[in-house]
């Protein structure tokens, strides 16, 4: 027979809950879904890659209509539930319908907490706890100049911090305590979160405490601080925490603490009421993590499908990816009498770990930078593992221990089932093996079966260590995916096949090739173009269609259609009559910003399309060319003033920069390139985390590639040793071409040096006959591609310029 179960909540934990009771009875159950929001389930830890812009709202979805159907689940979403009568077990909708059941499902998750400031209900006013909440954030984005105040130091608000930040908002954290997310971080880890938030743009103010909410007109207008000080925002966050929404169950008259309490197997002091997620309270916890949700989904679905089963609470541990930065904690890290602490710091690539001991045992473990031996210590923690054999080692993981490095498969090996892998879909160790039992043998397959790995993607590499301690030899490491929708082949099976088979252009490729359309997609398009411009420089001509629209328009579209003028400052070095050029053509086109960048050089922001020929040859009349800042090619080389004006100078960076930036001024390449050239090892100009950097040492220069300081950070790993300025020139030259030549397009040095081996590139490079032919191939793609391209269109009808809303659709494409 079958019986009625009515859900109330469309979340992550309810959702999950109905996929467990359909896996174990399929047609036992008719199920109505009740959603206060207008849609339902999604992945509500992915709303940040939305407001980032990484996702959209879609690929976050995790039950679209057709499971629904597919399922039998009639969906009332954007409906509430107002009452709930026990006795005659029933559920009343908001528009009078009453329902009956012969079970109920509570998932009403929690409420985001309001501080009652004096004006927190002021329009601009927002919580950070759903998809409106989050659409409400990505169109502040498309205001000019906006500025947003979030109060929150927490998870939540960094997130909501940064993503704003991404969409261009002016944003402000304002935080009580005295340290960034206090609850899963120690004040030294918290501090080099705060340091990496700053230099991303984001103000971060602790020990602030906020005392009203400034209002005009019914809008907010800024955040008041208990010192006088004021903020000014056209939007508010609030991300100070949740609170289990238990109104419906306490008008029920059900048993209410925290949250809705419920027993081992998930159901309230009514028999016939299950409750799950946020909401609930189990032996006095209340939950916000996904994987103890998850667990109890489980243990909801045997209790309904009428199996034994009991939510058993774990110790859990915190591993999240805050901004790009990486952080873990677990255990109690709090300071104590008995305790001692084991703590690593490396400043420079900004990795930081500590170690709470207390009687040999670990008890709590902060690591910020560095996560990766975060399950074993873990580990340790739950199991109380003594440590006395191994505290001189303990803090560099379990590949030191016993003097021998230990293979990142075994580590994974002798990792427990209940080791969480993939945290935003709570996915453990053990139900990753249980798939890979079952017929699971690739990363597709364990994404499909468990999820894990099918959201941020942070865990991938870990559930292919999984994948590869399971199965052992059966396990094939997994392949490159095809270049595109058009072909079977990787970008590495195109490259070798264009020069192997001297095909030198998208016609000739598209037919030997064998592609699958006639004329390509917007995604083969752009590196088909790269390859043959780079292998065949003579041959074949650039195709500037094939190109993406900042750089066919020679200049970088904003968000509100207009474009950012960049020209090329050589080395950093300008000119009282340049900076005259910069500033009449700001004046002239009425530029409304003018902003110094980070590759010392000044960007004229809010240009519009049709001034561009005209500002390109005010500009070039003033000697200045492009800076390519919109380009897959040079960018910036950054120097310091080196040894003609710095006493701690060993040689002059700025002059060798220079040489650099003319050298290589111009060229194509898979991805932006950006170099330095520091004067002497204090490192000024950043030389150890660019493409290509240059440090001057007394004996000559220490030449680096390969490093990174974006979304990820890496240190540069030396190319080599060289005593003079013309092999620093003829060596980074080499190693572009070299570059130019076999990388992947849109990858940039650093991950295709990890793919090569730098062993390899050094091969390349140090034989001289190589180097010498690769410098001579650079200079013939040179003779080609070594043009201004604002002096060859600086003669454009402005009227070729004028449509902006279409380029800006475009740019969105």
């Amino acid at each position: 027979m079958v019986k009625k179960l009515v859900v109330i909540g469309a979340g992550m934990a309810s959702g999950r809950a109905l996929e467990e009771l359909f896996a174990k009875d399929p047609e036992g159950w008719d199920v109505t879904l009740f959603n206060a929001e207008p849609r339902g389930n999604y992945n509500r830890i992915m709303l940040s890659p939305v407001l980032s812009g990484e996702k959209t709202f879609d690929e976050i979805v995790t039950h679209t209509a057709e499971w629904y159907e597919e399922n039998g689940v009639t969906c009332r979403f954007g409906e509430k539930v107002v009452a709930i009568d026990k006795e005659a077990k029933t559920v009343t909708a908001e528009n009078g319908d009453v329902l009956a059941y012969d079970k109920l499902l509570m998932g009403m998750g929690s409420n985001p907490f309001i501080i009652p400031l004096p004006g927190h209900d002021l329009d601009g006013v927002i919580a950070y706890r759903d998809l409106e909440d989050t659409n409400a954030m990505i169109a502040l984005g498309d205001k000019p100049e906006a500025k947003a105040v979030v109060i929150g130091g927490g998870l939540l608000g960094l997130e909501a911090a940064a993503g704003l930040a991404l969409r261009g908002v002016d944003v402000t954290v304002v935080h009580i305590m005295g340290h960034l997310m206090e609850r899963q971080l120690d004040e030294a880890a918290g501090y080099l979160l705060r340091k990496a938030l700053t230099d991303k743009g984001i103000k971060v103010m602790c020990s602030a405490n906020s005392k009203e909410i400034v209002g005009e007109d019914g809008k907010v207008k800024a955040l008041m601080l208990d010192d006088g000080t004021e903020l000014p925002c056209d939007l508010l966050v609030m991300a100070v925490g949740i609170r289990p929404n238990v109104a419906l169950g306490q008008a029920a008259e059900l048993a209410v603490g925290k949250g809705i309490r419920v027993d081992d197997q998930m159901v309230t002091s009514d028999e016939n009421i299950l409750a799950v997620g946020e909401c609930v309270e189990h032996n006095g916890a209340i939950f916000g993590l996904v994987a103890p949700l998850y667990d109890q989904a489980k243990v909801v679905a045997s209790t309904l499908a009428g199996e034994e089963a009991a939510f058993v609470q774990k110790e859990v541990s915190t591993k999240l990816k805050v901004t790009g930065c990486d952080l873990f904690s677990a255990g109690d890290f709090a300071d104590g009498e008995t305790r001692e602490d084991i703590v690593f710091r490396d400043p420079a690539r900004g990795v930081y770990k500590r170690l709470v001991i207390e009687e040999n045992k670990v008890i709590g473990a902060v690591m910020y930078g560095d996560t990766a031996d975060s399950n074993w210590f873990f580990g340790m923690i739950k199991d109380g593992t003594d440590i006395s054999d191994m505290r001189e080692t303990l803090i560099f993981g379990p590949a030191y221990q016993g003097g021998e490095p230990l293979d990142p498969m075994a580590a994974v090996a002798a990792l427990p089932d209940d080791a969480e892998i993939c945290g935003c879909n709570g996915v453990c160790k053990g139900d990753i093996v249980a798939a890979i039992k079952d017929g699971a043998n690739d990363l597709g397959a364990i994404r499909a079966t468990t999820k894990a790995s099918a959201s941020c993607g942070t865990c991938t590499g870990l559930v292919e260590q999984v994948l590869g301690a399971t199965l052992g030899d059966d396990f094939v490491i997994p392949t490159e995916q095809p270049m595109c929708g058009c072909t079977d082949l990787t970008h590495e099976d195109v490259r070798r096949l264009i020069k192997s088979q001297e095909l030198k252009s998208m016609p000739a490729v598209w037919q030997e090739l064998g592609w699958k359309t006639t004329c390509g997609c917007h995604v083969c398009r752009p590196a088909l173009n790269f390859y043959l411009l780079a292998d065949w420089p003579l041959e074949y001509a650039d195709d500037p269609q094939s190109r993406f629209i900042n750089e066919r328009k020679h200049a970088n579209i904003q968000k509100d259609g207009t474009y950012s003028v960049v020209p090329r400052m050589w080395g950093g070095m300008t000119t009282p009559d340049e900076l005259r050029a910069i500033a009449d053509a700001a004046d002239k086109y009425n530029v409304p910003t003018v902003h110094v960048t980070g590759g010392q050089r000044i960007d004229l922001l809010g240009v519009k399309g049709e001034d561009l020929p005209a500002i390109w040859a005010d500009l070039n009349k003033a000697g200045m060319v492009s800076g390519h800042a919109y380009a897959k090619g040079l960018r910036t080389v950054k120097t310091c003033v080196g040894r003609d004006h710095c006493r701690f100078g060993t040689q002059d960076s700025t002059g060798l920069g220079i040489q650099l930036e003319k050298k290589l001024w111009g060229s194509w390449t898979p991805h932006k390139v950006k170099l330095a050239v520091s004067g002497c090892p204090r490192n000024c100009a950043e030389a150890t985390c660019k493409d290509i950097g240059v440090v001057c040492v007394d004996s000559g220069y220490q030449l680096g590639v390969a490093g990174a300081a974006g979304m990820d950070v890496k240190e540069t790993e030396r190319l080599a040793d060289l005593t003079t300025e013309d092999e620093v020139l003829e060596y980074a030259t080499a190693f572009m071409q070299l570059y130019r030549e076999n990388a992947k397009y849109l990858d940039r040095p650093y991950k295709w040096v990890a793919k090569v081996g730098l062993d390899w590139v050094k091969e390349q490079v140090e034989d001289e006959a190589t180097r010498k032919a690769l410098v001579e191939r650079f200079e013939i793609s040179q003779s080609v591609y070594r043009k201004d391209p604002w002096a060859e269109h600086a003669e454009t009808k402005a009227e070729t310029y004028a449509p902006i809303a279409n380029l800006v659709q475009e740019a969105a494409e």
